[in-house]
């Protein structure tokens, strides 16, 4: 049992800046405080290089959830009667493997599917990956992080042959003179993220690309930066006129193109047809501001005596059904102005779910094994084979990523089960109601989960787990820094770690593949799955990282291989190991100095055109609706419904829409607004604010019922990445119930943009 004692230094659980934090264990007996059950530990934050010693809201509240009220505490199984009861570990865990082998044997491996969650640590996702191919051996396994970076990773790949989410530290942003956002309120989504903007604004350079003024367009105000308002789904277009404007007005690097990159005249031809006038026919965007931010970026440049710029982008632009070629656009922006691989400078995408990262580079991709590797790569095969102890022929080949999966379940040559590990997938997904009506059709749903979350509601057996603070493993933050998360304090009831809940699977389903319970041994075994892979941990281990830690160097990143020529080196576009006095790699803070991971070590500029959503705005559906986050809240509310001080700030779903769509569509502010799209309906309160375009509607996705929603957005996907068209749609808009006459000096005193 924990007793009150010295702080334990650990991250926040919520979004992939994984701000440190102290956690102080109060024993047994913590302060309690008015209605609410006491908490284990004291939250405090600690100086880490991402947070600068700063919280958010949802960090400083963290602890809360700890002690939900509704904590799932022991399993939970449905009995004859429909209804959810408790059950001891051995009848929960007998259930799920006798129910998964019948399923196997009767219909064959591919009946039992895998959901994971881009939370959990580096060792459960790992294990995870390894339970789904070695015991399972079912080819059905991926995850939420399919919704979160996986076109900024497919684009990744392609031009520079390694995906990183950012390829240099977050506090290299400090000392650029610009920096262009696409796609991220991070001064909603991680606050403590908006110090190192403070360079770029000081010198004005701060450049936002949004159809709302958010919060962080607002930082980009007179003197600070420049805010675009783009048409919703048209910021390819915007990307397309800022290339055009680079070559025509003789502004790109062109030593850096001719020595570094191939490709550059296909994209030179493709932007050609983007002049900035054509641009703002389609984007929005005034001609004149486009070639205002080219210009203003081509001057921040190193080559033109720049103290640096940066091009980065978050969900805004990749959940989309191009968000491959938004993200390859925007790689092709910063390779002509000759910034990835130079101190200072770059192109990086801002990760949004803690292990977002960590979570994809060891197994719950559907298509790749540990380290990144690609599980149709018979090398890989062997390599990870040879570390599991199992015949490489027995690796089932790729899956289907996430949208395909879940719609495939309960259909006919579907699976007809599915493990979920923390994912709320019947708030998160797209294309919601349909997600469910796939859920109810499976023979069995069985859900890990902290809190009984929406889709752990549905299930046949629910089990507990442990959660950030009361469990020891890694994490890979944005930057690709690997970090320890440290347990400070026991759980409660009898929560178990998935590390445990999957070896006893395993056992009972009568694997002799070893599944260990000890994070540091999972984590050992993991390094030697990934060493010579793309994300190679082989230099890595608890205690290393501990000790690094000790010393006063927070976490170190990946590639950090083993102190071995093989396994670093130019050839893999990876700086040659720097040992330290034992001749460990010290990791690697910036890839791509030397030359980029690809076969010749050139990038590769891809030239891509814009298509416009797939769902576009119509007679029936004129609006464009656009989703995303609040300040208060994370992901689908599960966590942060459940801590008071955050559920009265923000505690119901809300639309905001523009005064004159309000006046229009005769919806007041602060009555209710009905929204429907070709998938499903939702109503919530309408707010009135300028912030959006008149052609526009903004609702925040933290919430499930009537207000969820996810009901309405659409589950097309990119075909290059498979991540689904989230942040546009097309929706109408109409008053919720019959509504008063709408007086026109509610907008009397309304700034209307131009």
């Amino acid at each position: 049992m924990t007793t009150a004692g010295a702080a334990v230094a650990t991250h926040c659980p919520y979004c992939a800046l994984q701000c440190g934090m102290d956690l102080t264990p109060a024993g047994p007996a913590g302060p309690a405080s008015a209605g609410r059950a006491a908490l284990p530990v004291s939250v405090a934050p600690r100086q880490f290089p991402t947070n600068g010693g700063g919280l958010c809201q949802k960090g400083w509240t963290s602890a809360t959830v700890l002690r939900a009220t509704d904590r799932l505490m022991t399993p939970l199984v449905r009995g004859a009667d429909g209804a959810l009861a408790p059950a001891s570990w051995d009848d929960a865990l007998d259930r799920v493997a006798g129910r998964l082998a019948r399923l196997a044997a009767e219909h064959g491996p591919q009946a039992v599917a895998v959901f994971g969650g881009g939370g959990l640590t580096n060792e459960k996702a790992y294990a995870l990956g390894k339970f789904a191919r070695t015991v399972l051996r079912t080819p059905f396994i991926d995850y939420n992080g399919r919704f979160c970076m996986s076109s900024a990773a497919a684009a990744g790949n392609r031009a520079f042959g390694l995906d990183r989410g950012l390829p240099f530290p977050v506090t290299d942003l400090a000392g650029a003179d610009a920096i262009l956002l696409l796609g991220s309120n991070v001064a909603e989504t991680m606050p403590p993220f908006v110090q190192h903007l403070a360079g770029a604004r000081a010198a004005g350079g701060l450049v936002v690309v949004d159809p709302r003024r958010s919060a962080t367009a607002r930082l980009a105000g007179p003197g600070e930066g420049v805010h675009l308002q783009p048409v919703p789904g048209t910021d390819l277009v915007v990307l397309l006129a800022l290339v055009h404007v680079l070559v025509a007005e003789r502004l790109v690097d062109r030593a850096y193109v001719e020595e570094r990159t191939t490709g550059f005249d296909d994209v030179a031809r493709s932007a050609a047809a983007w002049w900035p006038e054509r641009a703002e026919t389609v984007c929005g965007v005034p001609a004149e501001e486009l070639r205002r931010v080219a210009r203003l970026l081509a001057a921040a440049s190193p080559s033109r005596g720049g103290r640096g710029a940066y091009v980065l982008t978050g969900r805004g632009v990749e959940q989309s059904a191009q968000g491959t070629a938004t993200v390859t656009a925007a790689i092709d922006l910063a390779l002509a102005l000759g910034l990835p691989g130079l101190v200072g400078s770059g192109y990086g995408c801002l990760t949004g779910q803690g292990n977002g990262q960590g979570g994809r580079e060891h197994g719950q991709k559907c298509d790749q094994l540990p380290g990144y590797r690609r599980i149709d790569d018979p090398a890989a095969r062997a390599h990870v084979a040879g570390v599991w102890g199992v015949d490489p022929g027995s690796l089932p080949g790729p899956g289907v990523p996430a949208v395909e999966l879940l719609t495939s379940l309960g259909t006919p040559g579907g699976p007809r089960a599915l493990l979920v590990h923390g994912s709320n997938v019947v708030v998160s997904a797209p294309n919601a109601d349909r997600v469910r009506e796939r859920l109810a059709a499976l023979d069995l749903l069985v859900v890990c989960d902290v809190v009984p979350s929406e889709t752990a509601l549905l299930a046949d057996v629910v089990l507990p787990t442990t959660q950030w603070a009361e469990e020891e493993g890694t994490m890979t933050n944005l930057e690709g820094r690997v970090i320890r998360r440290r347990r400070a304090t026991d759980a409660p009831g009898d929560a178990r770690s998935e590390l445990w809940i999957l070896a006893g699977l395993a056992r009972r389903l009568g694997s002799d593949v070893a599944f260990p319970t000890d994070p540091a041994v999972v984590f050992d075994e993991l390094a030697r799955a990934s060493a010579g892979g793309v994300a190679d941990y082989s230099g890595l281990s608890h205690a290393r990282l501990d000790a690094h830690d000790a010393a006063g160097g927070p976490g170190l990143y990946w590639p950090c291989p083993a102190a071995t020529p093989a396994l670093s080196g130019p050839a893999r576009g990876i700086p040659a190991a720097h040992p330290d006095n034992s001749g460990e790699h010290l990791g690697t803070p910036r890839v791509f100095l030397d030359r980029f991971a690809t076969p010749d070590g050139r990038a590769r500029m891809v030239a891509v055109d814009h298509a416009g959503p797939a769902d576009d705005v119509r007679p029936d559906a004129p609006t464009y609706l656009v989703t995303g986050r609040v300040l208060q809240h994370y992901q689908s509310g599960a966590q942060t419904h459940r801590v008071p001080e955050l559920e009265r700030l923000v505690p119901e779903p809300y639309v905001e829409l523009h005064p004159l769509l309000g006046l229009r569509v005769r919806v007041p502010d602060g009555g209710r607004a009905r929204l429907v799209s070709a998938r499903g309906v939702v109503e919530a309160t309408a707010r009135w604010t300028d912030a959006v375009r008149p052609d526009t509607v903004f609702m925040p996705f933290h919430w499930s019922g009537a207000g969820s929603v996810n009901r309405l957005t659409t589950d097309a996907v990119d075909p290059v990445s498979a991540m689904p068209e989230f942040k546009v749609c097309a929706v109408s808009v109409t008053p919720a119930v019959p509504a008063p006459a709408v007086e026109a000096q509610h907008v009397e005193t309304v700034e209307v943009p131009a």
